[in-house]
């Protein structure tokens, strides 16, 4: 079966910045940007960003692009078919799968939303009983069920067309329209009597705030919002030209793109929660439950509100694409069947797996594992213990065995004026290791 290829630099770097660009930055990001001191956090996040998921980006592409296999058999070539360092590619994608699996229900809530927007129903709800109108949506298991497939039938739609004519055209057309509407509702935002209290606690970073928890929280969303260890990189990867792609500076790019867009998302929510004296620290019912009662206050909140939903809508699919791509391309590697059959055998898996995040609030709600119901479990074990192992290992992964000065001659192969100088060793050998370890740490410590 003949490997697909970028058609473009373009299209490569719009699909993997649609890829790490989701819920994370809209919904993630902001809702702990919120609780851990805003402009501080802001600050502390760049910093890893740059720091850390600049290299670990350009690690797994790099290793995608050597193999020119996604991560499972690309892993096999490299180390044998035994070898322990494969855990890299087995837990990116069960990740992936794990997080498609609530992933895609949340994506369903927002349609429903959307829908509501667009209804006018959102205007019809009281400010109190926002809440209570979310709690009823989520119980109901049909309607998530039914919003749910409709997600599942875009993206297999999207996915089973090809890379060149599905994902890399998709993905081009999706990106711009999400920075569209996100800078739209910024400006939106911003121009709201009192809004400049939000805009200036969110810009103005208070060091007094800066302690572990918040360093470690903005270390944890950076490298959860690029999406290393998702098998999703290395699959990208596989797809470029073996002497003429520029990682070093796509993976930059990249990951410029996904803080600009997280950036704008806190323009997005911030100023508008000041103007009307809500409180950014909410939390995780930041999207479905602050963020209508703020649509419920303000003149013309049904039409912000459509177009907020819309906007989360964008992100999420850029994100279900890779995240969907990078375990149809597996299947398909491993097992040699066509695209189309891939697809169809990745969506009948992800829906079985959907089942304990769609009824978890509803039917299944008294289920509980320490605490945590299914959606909740699903969640913690993909972000806070495959994820942050999967990358450790990758980090380790190209310090030991692949070393430092191999991984830095390969991955500045192609590469332009931004390239792996030998400054970058001592952060490569030492400083991810670290990092993802306490990142690793801290996630169980949540058990």
């Amino acid at each position: 079966m003949a490997r697909e290829y970028w058609r473009s630099r373009l299209g490569f770097v719009m699909a993997t910045a649609g890829f790490s660009i989701g819920l994370g930055n809209i919904w993630r990001f902001p809702y702990l940007c919120g609780m851990n001191g805003g402009g501080a956090f802001l600050l502390v996040y760049a910093i890893c960003c740059l720091l850390f998921c600049v290299p670990l980006l350009i690690a797994e592409i790099s290793l995608g692009r050597r193999t020119r296999l996604t991560s499972v058999m690309g892993m096999r070539q490299l180390n044998g078919k035994w070898s322990p360092w494969n855990l890299i590619s087995w837990l990116g994608v069960a990740s992936a799968l794990l997080i498609m699996s609530y992933y895609f229900v949340v994506l369903g809530w927002v349609v429903a939303y959307l829908i509501k927007a667009l209804s006018g129903d959102l205007a019809r709800v009281s400010s109190e009983r926002v809440e209570g109108v979310f709690a009823e949506y989520v119980s109901n298991s049909g309607l998530v069920a039914l919003h749910t497939g409709v997600i599942v039938v875009i993206l297999g739609l999207i996915v089973v067309i090809g890379l060149n004519r599905g994902v890399e055209r998709t993905c081009k057309v999706l990106l711009p329209g999400l920075f569209f509407f996100l800078v739209l509702l910024a400006v939106r935002s911003m121009s709201f009597p009192g809004a400049i209290e939000g805009l200036r606690w969110y810009l103005t970073p208070d060091l007094s705030v800066l302690d572990g928890s918040v360093v470690l929280a903005a270390l944890g969303q950076a490298f959860y919002s690029i999406g290393v260890g998702m098998a999703v990189a290395f699959a990208y990867g596989s797809y470029l030209h073996p002497s003429r792609s520029n990682i070093p500076g796509n993976a930059l790019i990249v990951v410029f793109l996904d803080m600009f867009a997280a950036f704008l998302a806190g323009l997005v929510i911030f100023p508008a929660l000041f103007a009307f004296g809500l409180s950014p620290d909410s939390g995780s019912g930041l999207l479905f439950v602050t963020m209508n009662r703020l649509f419920v206050e303000i003149p013309g909140g049904n039409l912000l509100g459509a177009a907020f939903y819309f906007l989360v809508l964008l992100a999420g699919l850029t994100s279900g694409i890779g995240l969907l791509e990078a375990v149809v391309a597996t299947v398909m590697d491993l097992r040699g069947v066509q695209r189309k059959t891939a697809v169809i055998l990745t969506l009948a898996l992800v829906s079985f797996i959907s089942i304990p995040s769609a009824l978890s609030k509803g039917p299944w709600s008294e289920v509980r594992f320490s605490g945590m119901d299914c959606f909740q479990l699903v969640d913690f074990i993909s972000g806070n213990v495959l994820l942050p192992l999967g990358a450790l290992i990758l980090a380790l992964y190209v310090a030991v065995v692949w070393k430092f000065e191999k991984f830095q001659a390969y991955a500045n192969t192609g590469a332009a004026r931004f390239k792996i100088g030998d400054g970058w060793r001592l952060l490569v050998k030492f400083g991810l290791p670290a990092a993802l370890t306490l990142i690793f740490l801290r996630g169980l410590d949540r058990v």
